[in-house]
């Protein structure tokens, strides 16, 4: 039986000390004794342990929070993770504390500390999850996609993601950093960076590339600096981060949870959904986030009146009698992909074994196959829909608009006008293209361009293979499996399947100076479906982590000291 939700996120920012553990080799995740009470180490504690905590009187929602912070505040000057901290945290923390010792929190029995990017309501990522603000003080300060044109705006109301982490009882601590506007402004940035926020750092190796654009929320909850977070995605921006960064990352369907207030790019594409460290936490967290929302109309698609039973799902023999096929020429071998490769034939054989049937050596068409690795119109449906969507859903609807941007044009004039912006250092090349298109999703030339992406990973891409072959799901190493689910907005869930050995040889991304492939940093494998099939995904998902577990194999090499050993009583 699955615990009720009742969430605290936490984001945060202010890097004060940089007092941190480094670690050679292996972590010890540690159970801290204190009057005789085990309290468990906050890197690897769960949503069941926390609940469990907080309902015996064990530590407190205050003892939490407080812990979450003075971890951020250890290593935020190092990976430069957390953006901002809601000032609010601590005294909702605590209403929360008087409601259960007076019998009012209804099945209050799980904080979720969690960090989502900036965008949405008040949240700063390629667009993100909802303001920070509580329910006695609503300032609806924002800074929307790490960028300083959308500094001091504000939103009538939180964002639908926002409102449900709320109604589950979720305090909003802050906001991370993210990868600016969702890697859709430069060809020539880095994930991690942005304007706003700097450049973020990934945990597992000096100076690593935290992948986005969630990087933030990825690298925070590789660390322990909250139990879960939020992750946005287009293509890639939840799965990437959770890959590189040893999280399992669930890439809902579009529709499953709601985009409204959140920064978009792609109504089509956009979905909101957990980054955590275990199948079962992210469960949890889905279970909060999903539902029909009356601001989003692709919420209205939403199959079932009840939402299936996420946490649930997560059964060991999940993956018993399934059919479960792997498409391999969309596998392609880059520098350094050995050792993934290798990882993934063992994974098969794991699958094997946990009894389902593997159907290899399967092909998308070769129209798709062409349209995929060569085509033209993915971009021109992100581009036109960015061109609409930008203002459409997003600025028109500010409160507050304090640099007048009102359209994508207001923005890339903006941005390469403000210094603190880089350009053109950092170009604005992905929004050259967006307006030099001519037209926006209203076009016949888009409609013409989307059906082209529905072919290549509909009917003759993955949903064709899971059809003709009777498929439960596909598997792919998760480097490979974001592309072609996003172009018809289907379900994913990666989880760790393995790490890069010791000896690799650092791969830097092409300015240099981040580590993109190197000792010790983790890599996944994806469970793809068919729409609103995340209750089948999470169910093989878990069943390959509780069989494999790879995720404490190696540990990062920065780690904050501060337990909640150390705060309760303090």
């Amino acid at each position: 039986m699955s615990l009720s939700l009742k969430p605290v996120l936490s984001l945060l920012v202010l890097a004060l000390a940089t007092v941190f553990t480094v670690v050679n080799g292996q972590y010890s995740c540690q159970t801290q004794i204190v009057n005789g009470k085990p309290f468990p180490s906050l890197i690897e504690v769960t949503t069941e342990e926390l609940a469990t905590g907080l309902e015996s009187g064990q530590f407190t929602s205050v003892d939490l929070v407080t812990a979450y912070i003075a971890r951020i505040h250890e290593v935020n000057s190092t990976l430069n993770v957390v953006t901002e901290i809601n000032p609010d945290a601590l005294s909702i923390a605590a209403e929360l504390d008087a409601e259960r010792a007076n019998g009012t929190a209804f099945a209050r029995v799980a904080h979720i500390d969690q960090r989502q990017h900036w965008d949405v309501g008040q949240n700063e990522h390629h667009w993100s999850v909802g303001p920070i603000v509580s329910p006695c003080r609503r300032e609806l300060i924002i800074v929307a996609a790490g960028s300083f044109a959308l500094l001091g705006a504000t939103l009538p109301r939180d964002s639908g993601v926002a409102a449900k982490l709320r109604a589950a009882g979720a305090v909003i601590l802050g906001k991370t950093n993210l990868s600016q506007w969702a890697n859709f402004r430069s060809d020539n940035s880095t994930n991690g960076w942005s304007a706003y926020g700097g450049q973020t750092y990934g945990a597992y190796y000096y100076h690593q590339d935290p992948s986005g654009s969630s990087s933030g929320s990825g690298v925070g909850t590789s660390i322990g600096l909250a139990l879960a977070a939020l992750g946005t995605e287009t293509s890639g921006s939840i799965l990437s981060p959770s890959e590189v960064n040893n999280l399992v990352g669930i890439k809902p369907t579009v529709g499953l949870t709601s985009r409204a207030l959140v920064v978009p790019i792609s109504q089509r594409q956009d979905t909101v959904g957990p980054m955590a460290r275990t199948v079962r936490d992210a469960a949890y967290l889905l279970q909060a986030i999903a539902g029909k929302d009356p601001n989003d109309n692709y919420t209205s698609a939403i199959p079932f009146e009840t939402l299936p039973d996420y946490v649930g799902a997560c059964n060991f023999s999940g993956l018993m009698g399934k059919r479960i096929g792997i498409p391999r020429n969309v596998i392609y071998q880059e520098k350094g992909d050995g050792p993934v490769l290798a990882a993934f034939e063992a994974a098969i054989t794991v699958i094997q074994k946990a009894g389902a049937t593997v159907i290899d050596n399967l092909n998308i068409t070769a129209y798709a196959l062409d349209q995929y690795f060569n085509g033209n119109a993915s971009g021109i449906v992100l581009d036109a829909d960015f061109v609409s969507d930008l203002p459409g859903e997003f600025l028109s609807k500010l409160v507050t608009n304090p640099h007048n941007v009102h359209d994508l044009e207001d923005v890339r004039n903006f941005t390469q006008h403000f210094k603190q912006e880089d350009y053109p250092d950092r170009d604005t090349a992905v929004w050259d293209q967006s307006l030099a298109l001519g037209f926006n999703n209203t076009d016949p030339r888009f409609w013409a361009a989307y059906q082209i992406n529905l072919q290549t990973a509909g009917p003759q891409g993955i949903l064709g293979l899971i059809a003709n072959y009777s498929l439960d799901a596909l598997i792919l190493p998760t480097d490979f499996a974001p592309g072609l689910p996003a172009l018809v907005g289907t379900p994913v869930v990666t989880v760790p399947m393995g790490f890069y050995p010791s000896n690799t040889t650092l791969i830097m991304n092409r300015r240099g100076d981040l580590v993109e492939t190197g000792p010790n940093i983790p890599f996944g494998i994806s469970f793809i479906g068919t729409a609103f099939s995340e209750a089948s995904l999470i169910s093989y998902a878990y069943a390959f982590e509780q069989r494999t577990m790879v995720r404490n194999q190696v540990q990062p090499f920065i780690v904050p000291n501060t337990e909640l050993s150390n705060v309760v009583g303090a």
